[in-house]
């Protein structure tokens, strides 16, 4: 069975998985699928919140098809970002973002936080969806959730520079037109 999850083969060693292995990863892709399945539901009371918070006036310049439609795919494609595709992929998408909100003129320190908002959503969501009742349940879902934080963590750190080169860009131009 290939690495999943985070699930590296260490070096020089012949790595086996276990029973408890297998059991892990399987729950962890049961979370993984409940999040996709929920995705909608997710998205709306996300943007219930980014609407209603304080801390995110200028999101009102994001079209809200938009933001639905990059929540939405955000949830949906969770499990494929966690299982399958690269940092490559999450700093591609996330560049992107972060260059489209300063376009929209929104301020970089509101990306960060509505990433965080839409981490902590689905946080709320997985507490108040779970039971976990045995040891091994409980290790499958902090296994998500540690690459749920890296997969978030990423998404800032790309929209960030994302956001920063978009800025950089202009002010570029500017000066070479004035030599």
């Amino acid at each position: 069975m290939p690495p999943v999850l985070g699930w590296k083969r260490k070096k020089g060693r012949n790595f086996k998985y276990n029973q408890l292995d297998v059991e892990a990863i399987v729950i962890a892709l049961r979370l993984v699928r409940l999040i996709e399945i929920h995705s909608d539901a997710l998205a709306a009371r996300l943007l219930a919140k980014v609407q209603y918070c304080p801390l995110l006036p200028d999101y009102d310049k994001v079209p809200v098809e938009e933001l639905k439609h990059r929540v939405r795919e955000t949830y949906q494609d969770l499990g494929n970002w966690l299982l399958g595709k690269s940092v490559h992929d999450i700093k591609l998408s996330y560049r992107e973002i972060g260059a489209r909100r300063a376009a929209q003129h929104v301020p970089l320190s509101q990306v960060i936080w509505a990433i965080a908002l839409t981490k902590e959503n689905l946080w709320e969501f997985l507490d108040q969806e779970l039971v976990l009742d045995r040891p091994l349940e409980i290790f499958g879902e902090l296994e998500i959730l540690k690459l749920v934080d890296q997969f978030f963590q990423r998404a800032q750190f790309y929209a960030s520079i994302g956001y920063e080169q978009s800025q950089a860009a202009p002010s570029t131009q500017k000066e070479v037109a004035c030599r």
